[in-house]
């Protein structure tokens, strides 16, 4: 008789899609060489310390929005990205997102 292993699934490593997708787009730059871990460390260390989160974090929101903060001012700094067109990029999608039907693909319109 054979002995069955039940493994259970892993737990997953990000909470929310946006958490993986934010940390591939950050890896995925850096691979491509446009700016140096080092550099993106001790900018995401002075983000977290601003916002005083300082105590452990768990991977949740705050971490991830610190996250994207540091990457949003890497790439203004970089001139890559100009906040104003950030804000404008996420104004659009949001009002995509809220105007969507229910189980529509989200998209923005092109004007």
């Amino acid at each position: 008789m054979t002995d069955c292993i039940m493994h259970s699934a892993p737990e997953p490593v990000f909470a929310e899609p946006w958490h993986a997708q934010v940390f591939a787009v950050t890896v995925a730059l850096n691979e491509a060489g446009r700016f140096a871990w080092p550099d993106w460390a001790v900018r995401f260390s002075d983000t977290l310390k601003r916002h005083g989160l300082n105590r452990d974090l768990d991977g949740g929101d705050d971490y991830f929005h610190a996250w994207l903060e540091t990457l949003e001012d890497l790439l203004a700094d970089q001139g890559e990205a100009a906040p104003e067109d950030v804000m404008r990029l996420q104004s659009a999608w949001e009002n995509a997102y809220l105007t969507t039907p229910h189980g529509q693909p989200v998209r923005i319109s092109r004007k």
